[in-house]
């Protein structure tokens, strides 16, 4: 749930925050900053079934601790805020693009690992998704009206994404002597 909860909830909360920002920070009419955030979200969507190719070949959890080393060094440049609107609109394709590698690379994992339980899993790992979302936009809320900038609530993320590469760090050793002995996927 961790891992997906930085993954999904990190592309949803972002999406629903992006417009905003924009507007915010650049001061874009709301139609272009739709068109930016909008660019973000596709980027997101379309690396997400590569991101699920990706982790057959490679492993999930291989895939997933590039996705929380990028997306946290990622969103730590994004909590400087970029005064350029081409490098911060960069910055969000990039960890967009990332996140919704990670989106793909999560299913990988999860029949592998909850191989009886998968409907049920299958559930919960989307409700840490969605609470991973409502987390994020609500921190960067948080974080504009405590401090007057977003910044600290890009860095709370940013250090999520370095909880869940400690935690796939952690489980990765485990899981791939456990699983590659019962069925030879990669993990």
């Amino acid at each position: 749930m961790l891992f997906y909860g930085v993954t999904f909830g990190g592309f949803v909360g972002l999406a629903a925050s992006l417009s905003i920002y924009f507007t915010d920070r650049f001061g874009l009419t709301p139609v272009m900053a739709g068109y930016c955030t909008a660019a973000c979200v596709f980027i997101g969507s379309l690396v997400r079934p590569i991101g699920g190719a990706v982790a057959d070949r490679i492993g999930g959890t291989t895939a997933l601790t590039a996705v929380y080393a990028l997306s946290a060094v990622t969103l730590v440049a994004i909590s400087t805020a970029p005064a350029s609107l081409a490098v911060s609109l960069g910055l969000f394709l990039l960890v967009m693009a990332t996140l919704g590698f990670g989106n793909g690379a999560v299913f990988q994992l999860v029949p592998q690992r909850f191989r009886s339980e998968i409907g049920v899993m299958t559930g919960l790992v989307g409700f840490g998704g969605g609470v991973g979302g409502f987390y994020l936009a609500s921190s960067l809320g948080f974080a504009k009206q405590w401090t007057g900038s977003t910044s600290s609530g890009f860095l709370i993320f940013a250090g999520l994404a370095v909880v869940a590469l400690l935690g796939i760090l952690k489980v990765k050793r485990h899981w791939r002597g456990s699983w590659t002995a019962a069925n030879g996927a990669r993990i």
